[in-house]
């Protein structure tokens, strides 16, 4: 391993533990939303490269404006919810059977405005971190779900992989990406959490939002 290398592993490894993530982190759940309201589980391990977090590829569908695209697992808020960390649990457990309810809560993000690129729809999105222990959990996808994939942090804070994403539908402009396993790119909304996790860090990423 080079001393680079060696210098981002014990970054990843002090500041991704239960106790340094909580310390970063907004408690408990968002206050009630005056319009459509959606939330996800940002849910990290300790694999066998250090901290890996649980990212979905979605499936492809004809008028889903996320079609194919990376998230955290999640969805919008129904009536039966009783507040975000609900909405996050549930998508979660139906999207992936992934059961987070006993799982340590860290807490939670700040709520982004998210909707589909190019339209009017907005809906506000609360990112919620969960800590799982032991070993890698299966996961069983739905139908919304094409693949469930582990990404290394190491690999999230790895220049090498940032790059500049041409996304069809938004015509020719690029944005901002990480390539991880398999030619996926991580960008939009689930980029944004992600810059403003590691800003709570205080290692911030060197891309752009």
């Amino acid at each position: 391993m080079t001393l680079d290398a060696c210098v981002k592993s014990f970054i990843v490894d002090n500041v991704f533990s239960p106790d340094e993530l909580t310390q970063a982190l907004v408690p408990g759940v968002a206050p009630p939303a005056n319009g459509p309201s959606a939330a996800v589980a940002a849910v990290i391990r300790i694999g066998l490269s250090g901290a890996e977090m649980l990212f979905i590829e979605r499936s492809s569908k004809k008028g889903d404006p996320w079609s194919g695209q990376m998230a955290f697992p999640g969805g919008r808020m129904e009536p039966p919810d009783e507040h975000s960390l609900a909405t996050a649990v549930r998508e979660t457990k139906e999207e992936l059977g992934l059961d987070l309810s006993d799982s340590l809560t860290l807490g939670r993000l700040s709520d982004l405005e998210g909707g589909p690129r190019g339209t009017r729809q907005r809906l506000r999105v609360t990112p919620h971190l969960f800590w799982l222990s032991g070993e890698r959990p299966a996961v069983t996808p739905n139908h919304e779900v094409a693949a469930a994939v582990w990404v290394s942090v190491a690999d999230l804070i790895n220049e090498e992989r940032y790059i500049q994403y041409p996304y069809p539908p938004l015509g020719t402009d690029l944005w901002p990406g990480i390539e991880v396993e398999g030619d996926r790119v991580i960008w939009g909304l689930t980029l944004r959490m992600l810059i403003d996790l590691f800003e709570r860090l205080d290692r911030p990423l060197t891309i752009g939002p």
